[in-house]
């Protein structure tokens, strides 16, 4: 016992969230379990699904791929999904332009928030090289021209305000220039930026491959009507991802989508088409093992919880996928019953109502895989309670607890090193070389 508590307690003082530090692997989370018995919440990282994402996407959407840091900011994150080809990213505060340049140091940053102080839009321009900024306003357009010294290299993307569609969340009560301001606000880049673009957001989650459609449309009229010819058109983030109990059309409609309403508004080649994908590129490469602590009848009292990892479980009581992982190493049947989760803070808030439908007879000291955390998981964590900073890192290698079809490989792939992606297919093709050689 005193051997594992050094263990996790070594772990957990290490910076393993420092850019370029290696992280622990392990086969499966069970292997995981088996050697190191932690007594803290682990997040488990898992490169081969961010992998299978992002490439998906560079491989099918029509245009240039963004990779929204604030669904997850984890330098282990950021390098996986660099390695697999990800090279821009929508970024919205100077500290998350700092973590990428140190993950990526050449990759392109674009402050991709509609509203920003004048300080951050000076530094990321003149420290940074950001030349992509958002506006919505005409506040924000004066800001931006006043703290880059009106450069003429801008490139300015006016946000546009889209109706609601189906999403878990919208966003278009709080940011988006109404058609009528757009136009305006349009035709005033344009006499001063170097490339004019119109972004929108469906909102997260999405749950239609249509808003992306009625947002293409709405935005073809409004730069119509505005007589600027955009150089860029960015349909923002919201693509969705797999969670218990929800049902999301396949991620290839949403494409068809986007693409029929491309050629529907006969989009000139020369304007560039971005999207800003999170949640749809990172969830389920992410879970979070925690360790129940008591149980009192249907209510498990685990050592993480609202102020950590699980904001969304709570607040916003988003399912996900759980799994038992007994502490006495026994694969026994039991019947399946239904809890909830305590964090392990003294707020009365701090629960996650799920329900978690698992075996019965879980209890004190066994452990809970929860998947798809991948997205808005770290990136929620506070300091309450002084408990968040007790937690460890690793990749492991096993299948996540859900699946995007989309994504489903048809050859395994690892990242071997940190800093080397690799094809098993060149193994299998070596070997299959070999067998023949030898008959």
């Amino acid at each position: 016992m005193e051997k594992q508590l050094a263990t996790w307690q070594n772990f957990a003082s290490t910076d393993a969230h420092s850019v370029g530090a290696d992280l622990r692997s392990f086969a499966s989370v069970e292997t995981l379990i088996n050697e190191l018995r932690p007594a803290v919440p682990v997040h488990c990282v898992r490169p081969a699904p961010l992998q299978d994402a992002a490439q998906w996407f560079l491989r099918n959407f029509p245009g240039k791929v963004l990779y929204a840091v604030k669904c997850n900011p984890e330098p282990a994150t950021l390098r996986y999904l660099t390695q697999a080809g990800i090279t821009h990213f929508d970024v919205g505060s100077l500290n998350e332009m700092r973590l990428v340049r140190r993950v990526a140091p050449f990759a392109q940053l674009h402050f991709m928030h509609p509203v920003k102080n004048r300080a951050a839009i000076r530094e990321a321009y003149f420290k940074f090289g950001v030349r992509d900024f958002v506006l919505d306003s005409r506040e924000e357009l004066q800001k931006i021209i006043e703290a880059t010294n009106a450069a003429t290299d801008l490139r300015l993307h006016v946000r546009l305000a889209i109706p609601r569609g189906v999403a878990q969340h919208e966003l278009v009560s709080k940011f988006g220039a109404l058609p009528a301001l757009a136009i305006e606000l349009l035709q005033a880049a344009d006499k001063i930026a170097a490339k004019v673009g119109l972004c929108f957001h469906v909102g997260s989650q999405c749950l239609h491959p249509e808003a992306y459609r009625r947002g293409i449309l709405l935005a073809a009229q409004v730069a119509k009507k505005s007589g600027v010819a955009i150089d860029i058109l960015d349909i923002g983030g919201g693509f969705p991802a797999a969670y218990p109990g929800s049902t999301i059309p396949p991620l290839a409609r949403y494409i068809e989508a986007i693409k029929a309403a491309l050629v529907e508004i006969a989009l000139p080649a020369t304007t560039e088409v971005w999207c800003e994908p999170g949640r749809a590129l990172v969830a389920e490469a992410g879970s979070l093992i925690v360790q129940v602590e008591l149980r009192k009848g249907d209510a498990l009292y685990i050592n993480d919880g609202v102020y950590g990892s699980l904001f969304d479980a709570g607040i916003l009581n988003n399912r996900y996928p759980v799994k038992l992982l007994r502490a006495s190493g026994s694969e026994h049947k039991a019947a399946f019953k239904s809890f909830k989760l305590f964090g392990p803070t003294c707020d009365s808030i701090d629960v996650m109502r799920g329900p978690y439908v698992l075996p019965e007879d879980v209890v004190e000291g066994d452990w809970l895989e929860i998947g798809q955390l991948g997205a808005y998981c770290t990136s929620m964590r506070s300091q309450f309670n002084g408990l968040s900073g007790e937690s460890i890192t690793v990749e492991v290698w096993d299948e996540p607890l859900l699946r995007m079809p989309d994504y489903q490989p048809k050859t395994d792939r690892r990242v071997v090193r940190p800093d080397t992606v690799f094809n098993l297919n060149m193994l299998l093709q070596r070997r299959e070389e070999r067998e023949t050689e030898m008959n």
